[in-house]
């Protein structure tokens, strides 16, 4: 049980428990000051060390550029900001998060959307990425994801590393077979340093702006989840399984029947997560109920338990959810009044592997607007970084507990 005590300390920020230790009894703030912080984006460095990045702008600005920071586990801190110079122009946007992935071959590779301006449709983006092959000490000039002059708008993408060492990238792209509303999805992947290569339409009539989720098991199995179009108007989150290596995908089957007819886009989108128990699912919607929900399969997404809310909050919503040691925490972003009008706040659920409810509570108060919570690790250590408005500015904030 000692391995959930590290929530009840991120909560309470000053409260040690039995076995455990407050490494960080404040939160630290990530970002430099002055400048306006947000898109917050864990990874691992290949070496396995926990990587925060975020998105950095001028007040005036209305593009900026990519910054991270790498955990020293030495001090238990963060070492200083490092700049990716070819990510200048990078848009905010807190939904379509700038990523990065760290390779094996000492190859990192940043991901990041611009906006285009596309005659074809005024609020078109583009994926761009650059690459590193000396371990993030040089960077080359960003490259288009999508060469096709056919693919004028490619948005909401995610990364991850397979178990080979290559990358891999999933992505919403105006590209598809039909004339029904909604983007298809693609996949492509990123071998040495040839960049993502052999890109492929894996499944179509996506929700245009929503997040997508690529998550690797332990295993090697490849997941990717979304917000998919069903019956012309119904919006649900879908599931598809590639357990080849990413050759062949699954049918997508949808992980709740919540029916959420909604002739708009609701951003928000779903993640996942493994453990010992199974798959382990998180999504804001509202329909059947309305906020963020969990729910579970253990038979590798052919059947999904009956969903169950994370707060009472109606609007809860950018779920996150993370394995830490086998256990489940997740993380998200709620209202909350103050004074004469709303703040928001981070919420939290732990959960044993069984999908269990062990704590929960808020990691941030009513007087402070915080949102977009990510979850990071470092062994038994829970990370939570999120976009805390102070005097107008974003700034990125991660608070840090150990569980011994």
């Amino acid at each position: 049980m000692k391995k959930l005590f590290f929530i009840v300390l991120i909560a309470l920020g000053f409260f040690a428990c039995r076995n455990t230790t407050v490494t960080d009894n404040k939160s630290l703030i990530v970002s430099h000051v002055n400048k306006d912080a947000s898109c917050p984006y864990f990874t691992k460095t290949a070496q396995g060390l926990p990587v925060v990045s975020w998105i950095e702008t001028d007040s005036a600005a209305e593009t900026g550029m990519m910054y991270y920071a790498v955990f020293d586990s030495g001090s238990l801190n963060f070492n200083a900001p490092i700049a990716i110079p070819t990510s200048a122009g990078v848009v905010p946007h807190d939904e379509n998060l700038p990523k990065i992935l760290f390779k094996p071959d000492n190859v990192v590779i940043a991901v990041f959307g611009v906006e285009t301006n596309d005659v074809r449709n005024k609020y078109a983006g583009k994926v761009l990425y650059t690459q590193s092959t000396d371990g993030g000490k040089t960077w080359q000039e960003a490259i288009p994801l999508v060469n096709d002059t056919a693919g004028y708008d490619q948005r909401y993408f995610d990364v991850a590393l397979l178990h080979n060492g290559d990358g891999a990238v999933v992505w919403l792209d105006n590209r598809k077979t039909t004339s029904d509303e909604g983007s298809s999805l693609y996949y492509a992947q990123a071998r040495g340093e040839e960049g993502f290569r052999n890109e492929r339409r894996i499944a179509t009539r996506i929700c245009q702006c929503c997040r997508t989720r690529l998550y690797v098991t332990p295993q090697g199995d490849i997941h990717t989840v979304y917000r998919a179009i069903l019956n012309d108007s119904i919006r649900d989150m879908v599931h598809q399984l590639s357990t080849d290596g990413g050759n062949v995908f699954s049918d997508p089957v949808r992980i709740s029947a919540d029916n959420w007819v909604v002739r708009g886009c609701p951003h928000t989108g779903p993640t996942l997560t493994s453990n010992s128990e199974g798959l382990h699912f998180a999504w804001f919607t509202m329909g059947n109920g309305q906020g963020a929900f969990y729910c579970r399969s253990t038979d590798q997404g052919k059947t999904y338990t009956k969903k169950q809310s994370l707060s009472d909050a109606p609007m809860a919503k950018h779920p996150q959810i993370a394995s830490i040691q086998d256990n489940l925490l997740l993380v998200w972003d709620e209202p909350v009044a103050y004074k004469q009008s709303f703040n928001s706040r981070i919420g939290f659920q732990v959960r044993k592997p069984d999908g269990t409810i062990f704590n929960k509570g808020v990691l941030t108060d009513s007087t402070t607007y915080s949102s977009y919570p990510v979850i990071g690790s470092h062994g038994s250590t829970a990370l939570v970084a999120y976009k805390q408005i102070k005097d107008g500015k974003g700034e990125i904030v991660v608070k840090t507990v150990k569980a011994d």
